[in-house]
């Protein structure tokens, strides 16, 4: 049988760490992901969304909890977070957050790294920085061997973006790493002290 993990979308890694927060139903998690400009990450759509839930209900992840109805309103099912979808959502971020060859999912996986602890986090984006760090040594070094041979500048262009895109976030990965490690920078769950505009967020989005 696969792992759980292993068939998780960027989508489902988003759908389950929602409800890490509370229970819900979908149609607050469509409101919740657009009101937090999540559709920056990756495209979210009504469908999408619905049929993820489903995908993730079939492979145990979450489950329903109750059926609502409001008035003239269409019956909305509400979903639970199991403790395999629980385990499933720090598992992928463990997985995606070093990886430098999945630049997507790694989006996904630091945007939800606050569920893992600080000295976790650390320790998986410095085994990131060595990856990144050597890529980047690959790309300097191939850039200035090719400028030495004399290759055409308008063939290396996208070399020289790729390099320096690659030392823009090594600088950015070092100070986060440094405000991670000097506990400047507030992490995890109870590190969120803005409930009250938390809240207002859910209530609009339940509407």
């Amino acid at each position: 049988m696969k792992d759980p993990v292993d068939t998780l979308t960027p989508m489902g890694v988003m759908v389950l760490a929602l409800l890490r927060e509370s229970d819900m139903h979908p149609y607050e998690m469509v409101r919740l992901l657009r009101a937090r400009h999540d559709d920056r990450l990756l495209t979210i759509t009504n469908g999408t969304l619905y049929h993820t839930v489903s995908r993730l209900q079939k492979a145990g992840l979450l489950d329903e909890v109750g059926i609502d109805r409001d008035g003239n309103r269409p019956e909305r099912t509400t979903y639970t977070l199991t403790d395999a979808g629980r385990c499933a959502v720090i598992a992928w971020v463990q997985r995606e957050l070093p990886r430098i060859d999945r630049p997507t999912d790694f989006r996904i996986a630091l945007a939800e790294a606050h569920n893992l602890e600080r000295d976790e986090v650390i320790a998986l984006l410095g085994e990131r920085r060595v990856a990144l760090a050597d890529d980047h040594a690959v790309h300097r070094d191939g850039l200035a061997r090719a400028r030495s041979k004399g290759v055409p500048a308008q063939v290396l262009v996208e070399i020289e973006r790729q390099e320096v895109l690659l030392e823009a976030e090594l600088r950015w990965l070092d100070s986060l790493l440094s405000r991670l490690d000097t506990d400047s920078i507030p992490w995890g769950p109870s590190a969120f002290t803005d409930s009250d505009r938390y809240l207002a967020q859910r209530k609009v989005a339940q509407q």
